[in-house]
């Protein structure tokens, strides 16, 4: 089975650890709306063209809108040898609701 981390495990781990990456797999448009500032940014549709550069040694937390894109690109990596790949539950909806009030939803 997967790992998972919460949205609020998530901000706690990017406050608490400078090696921790969290990288966002929503498409440019989504990213107009709303995004977190210190994610990385790829496409899901790119990722096989480009997770080479991604660390392996820390943690790497995968998020999507709702989560069922990033939880396929965590499966991907894992089968990579991505042992350090976690998916955000809930995904940016799920950090709109539980760390950021403010951040706009869609």
């Amino acid at each position: 089975m997967d790992k998972e981390i919460s949205a609020i495990d998530t901000a706690f781990l990017l406050k608490n650890n400078t090696n921790t990456t969290i990288l966002d797999v929503r498409e440019e448009s989504e990213l107009s709306i709303c995004r977190i500032e210190c994610a990385l940014h790829i496409p899901m549709a790119e990722v096989p063209d480009r997770y080479e550069k991604l660390p392996r040694d820390a943690p790497l937390i995968v998020f999507c809108h709702h989560g069922i894109r990033s939880h396929k690109v965590v499966e991907y990596l894992k089968a990579r040898g991505f042992e350090n790949a976690i998916n955000l539950t809930g995904g940016i909806h799920a950090w709109a609701n539980e760390v950021d009030a403010e951040m706009p939803r869609y």
